[in-house]
């Protein structure tokens, strides 16, 4: 048996590196988004939103609480846009679609 020894990596190089092989880094960079919804948006309006997914073309779909709050996010969504695109310098979301909460 020869096997080829390899060096120990830290295991975030690991993963991102398996990440990157299967197709999925882009996806998960994409789902940063979700977590970091509360934190861009601010208190009162994460009250009242919730993230729910993110597409492939980069689509973030967000629940809301009243058609006022839907009515407010939509005219902000360029603001929001360029606040959840800046939280690590990449353009992972492209469009913010909101939908009433039932």
């Amino acid at each position: 048996m020869n096997e080829k020894r390899r060096r120990p990596v830290p295991i975030s190089e690991a993963l991102s590196g398996f990440l990157k092989r299967r197709g999925l880094a882009k996806r998960v960079e994409q789902a940063e988004a979700i977590t970091a919804w509360p934190e861009v948006v601010g208190p009162q309006i994460a009250a009242a939103t919730k993230p729910m997914s993110v597409t492939p073309d980069g689509t973030l779909f967000v629940a809301v609480t009243t058609h006022g709050w839907m009515t407010e996010l939509s005219l902000m969504e360029p603001e929001l846009l360029r606040a959840l695109n800046t939280v690590d310098g990449k353009a992972k979301v492209r469009k913010i679609r909101f939908q009433l909460q039932r």
